[in-house]
């Protein structure tokens, strides 16, 4: 796939001490490309946008992601992380969001790289268990995308288009995409 914006670049992206770990630093690349894609699809008069009384803001999931994802690493995985105060963008807009974003996912990258094996799958605290580091840098990517989907769910309702993460959106296709809509599609 190709995407239309692509936040850090294959070129910005360190490669594992360890290959059977580069799919970590790779996925979460990826993961990060995909949320700030999301993000930049909003204007900064969408922020204050929520599709239910009960639902949190645009702007409160904007901030949610990047101060659970310094929680996530830093108190659960160990990386080096900014204070909490430091995290969020002196400016409430969605380019200072995703540009911090960036910048913090390029600081983790370049650590996680650097980690072995056995710093992989030791043991590390997670709301009060034990759970290997591996484990929970799965947990993170799982709560990633269940925020970025939250917010294509605001886009649609926003009447925006939603762009492609794992593949095509009714807005975003292209030649050999294949939603696999039907049993006969299934069989391939």
């Amino acid at each position: 796939m190709d995407y239309e914006f692509t936040a850090i670049p294959a070129t910005d992206v360190p490669v594992a001490r360890e290959p059977l770990f580069q799919h970590i630093v790779d996925t979460y690349i990826g993961e990060t490309n995909k949320v700030i894609s999301t993000w930049k699809c909003f204007t900064d008069g969408d922020l204050a946008y929520r599709p239910h009384p009960k639902s949190s803001t645009v702007l409160d999931n904007l901030r949610h992601q990047l101060l659970s994802e310094r929680r996530f690493f830093g108190e659960f995985l160990g990386t080096p992380e900014p204070r909490a105060e430091q995290v969020l963008p002196a400016q409430a807009n969605v380019e200072a969001f995703w540009l911090r974003m960036r910048e913090l996912a390029i600081g983790r990258t370049r650590f996680l790289a650097g980690q072995n094996q056995d710093w992989w799958l030791a043991p590390a605290p997670f709301f009060g268990q034990q759970r290997q580091r591996i484990w929970i840098f799965w947990r993170r990517v799982l709560h990633t995308a269940h925020h970025r989907t939250q917010l294509t769910v605001c886009l649609r309702l926003l009447n925006k288009p939603v762009p492609s993460t794992y593949g095509p959106t009714a807005d975003v296709t292209w030649v050999g995409a294949d939603p696999t809509h039907t049993v006969e599609a299934a069989k391939r």
